[in-house]
């Protein structure tokens, strides 16, 4: 793969369990909510990132709305990854996509 793909909150949650997701948003606001499975992924952490993820893993890229994601994506690949995807709509998407809990 010399380049990332799309793909939908639906397909996402259809990955097998040992798919790794990454939430390239700002860490307070991974701090708040996140999805499920979601890691962290910044400049702190991305050469640890890259040194201890095999480069055949299932790698979906998550940002606020699936705009930054598609960047991060194409770097990941950069670094030798083979099956890496920009999740389309990003965090907000899949937030609205959630059912609301009420407490009452």
């Amino acid at each position: 793969m010399d380049s990332f793909s799309h793909i939908s909150i639906a397909e996402v949650a259809a990955l097998p369990d040992d798919a790794v997701i990454v939430d390239i948003r700002d860490p307070q606001s991974y701090a708040l909510a996140h999805m499920p499975k979601a890691a962290p992924l910044n400049n702190d952490n991305f050469a640890t990132f890259i040194d201890a993820t095999p480069k055949d893993a299932q790698v979906v890229v998550v940002c606020y709305h699936g705009v930054s994601s598609q960047q991060a994506a194409q770097v990941i690949v950069q670094q030798g990854f083979t099956n890496v995807y920009s999740m389309d709509g990003g965090f907000e998407a899949w937030r609205l996509s959630q059912p609301i809990v009420s407490n009452t």
